[in-house]
């Protein structure tokens, strides 16, 4: 008995201690009701320092940019490009697109340009959008219906042009009472008109409604503060499909180009290629993804990875089942547990461990020839951490390097801090539930409870370690 209490005693001992590091009076900053997933680990020892509800299912938000990232570097070539094709069949054009995130109107026009070159200034058949490389929903479950008419919900489209946004304006400097003006460019093809009305600062209960349709129409009513400023307008191109011809069609004629025949859709008609525009490289596509955040890179790269592993076309299932499968193969990564339906992180769906997120972290901090790392947002300095309340001064700016992640009531960090003596440890943050009390009717103005939190957890651990 003596031999199995004393055994047992040498076994706690040996186990790493979480009692050396306390986020109590951190944690204690968080409003009631709050749940916290946090682990911080010692990378050259593999000692976890802090552990709490690692094992809990969260809701990762933009913090799974950081798998479809490694899944993306794994398999795909640092050099892989997205191609936009201009082929022709006999009297007909295609464009066969592949879900290129960054292609751009004047990109495309280039291509368009090179028909005139081949002695094409009259298409005397169609003009046909190829968009097979990817197939089924644009838009993975769990994305609430009431933020897919702004930008960073665009859909994810193997036929992708400016990013599937348009930008405008909308003027709230006449009287009170009047109805609010909206700007789009004139050679932007999506219509958007407003009945929105002018109020006061002080009026309640009244806020700016947007309603889309598949015509790529914009109806804004509600509600907005008068102001001498323009409130800036970001749309998400509801039909992908219909934006690129009405672009196409007005290209056409900028160029001199006649179009005999009609814009269409076909999957299945293929052609000789006279052009083809390619994307910037795969390394420098996760660099905007994780230092902007980019919801359309990670969800069109999600399809692209779906369609090279399972050779098929790409669609959110399929995306995130070969990211799964990569990451289990090239490095043991077990996300069998772990709840993708898009690559993103904007579902409401998805869930994971802080655990199993800090599997990934790990892997990153232990192959920086990955350079995934260098890639993340620093803080004070770059991307998403620029300008982070909590982080942003000194000593803590420059010496966090993570990729944030919020979604309704979450509010979540994953990375790496390098504390005042030099030592790196790795981190993963996930708040979820995260419901502050109401202080907008409050005069003086108070400092939110997630950034006194953060600020005085990270800068414990800068301290203690």
């Amino acid at each position: 008995m003596f031999k199995q209490i004393l055994s047992l005693s040498l076994l706690v001992m040996s186990l790493p201690s979480l009692a050396a590091f306390n986020p109590q009076a951190a944690i204690n900053k968080l409003p009631n009701g709050h749940d916290l997933a946090l682990m911080i680990v010692d990378p050259a020892t593999n000692q976890v320092l802090y552990s709490q509800r690692t094992e809990q299912l969260q809701a990762p938000a933009s913090t799974q940019k950081v798998i479809t990232a490694l899944a993306a570097k794994l398999y795909l070539d640092d050099n892989y490009r997205f191609n936009t094709d201009l082929e022709v069949s006999t009297n007909d054009v295609v464009l066969r697109f592949t879900g290129d995130p960054t292609l751009s109107r004047t990109e495309l026009a280039s291509l368009l340009k090179t028909l005139k070159k081949n002695n094409l200034s009259t298409i005397k058949g169609n003009l046909y959008l190829n968009g097979n490389a990817f197939s089924g929903y644009e838009r993975a479950a769990g994305w609430p219906w009431d933020i897919l008419g702004v930008c960073y919900s665009a859909p994810s489209s193997s036929i992708t042009l400016e990013h599937n946004c348009v930008q405008g304006a909308l003027y709230s400097n006449k009287a009170i009472g009047q109805k609010t003006r909206i700007n789009i460019p004139s050679h932007q093809p999506i219509k958007a008109t407003t009945n929105a009305l002018i109020v006061t600062k002080e009026q309640q209960h009244c806020e700016l409604e947007l309603v889309a349709n598949l015509s790529n129409n914009y109806q804004l009513s509600g509600c907005l503060p008068q102001s001498k400023k323009p409130l800036p307008l970001n749309f998400a191109v509801q039909n992908t499909e219909a934006y690129t011809a009405a672009v196409i069609q007005q290209e056409l004629k900028r160029t001199g180009i006649q179009l005999k025949g009609k814009i269409l859709r076909n999957d299945n008609i293929k052609g000789k290629r006279i052009a083809r525009h390619q994307s910037a490289p795969l390394s420098e596509l996760i660099d905007i993804m994780l230092k902007k955040s980019d919801n359309l890179i990670a969800d069109n790269l999600t399809k692209t990875l779906g369609r090279e592993y399972f050779k098929q076309a790409g669609t959110f299932n399929n995306g995130v089942a070969a990211i799964k499968a990569i990451l289990q193969e090239q490095t043991n990564i077990d996300l069998t547990d772990t709840v993708m339906v898009d690559g993103s992180g904007l579902s409401r769906n998805n869930r994971i461990k802080a655990s199993s997120l800090m599997q990934v972290i790990t892997h990153l901090y232990n192959n920086p020839s990955l350079g995934l790392l260098k890639n993340m947002p620093v803080s004070g300095e770059s991307g998403t951490l620029l300008y982070r309340q909590s982080l942003r001064q000194a000593p803590l700016k420059g010496n966090i390097v993570a990729k944030s992640g919020s979604l309704y009531g979450s509010y979540n960090l994953a990375g790496m801090i390098k504390t005042q003596s030099g030592k790196a440890l790795l981190f993963v943050q996930l708040v979820n539930n995260y419901f502050p009390p109401d202080n907008s009717t409050n005069d003086k103005p108070t400092t939110p409870p997630i950034t006194e939190f953060e600020k005085a957890l990270y800068l414990s651990i800068y301290n203690e370690y």
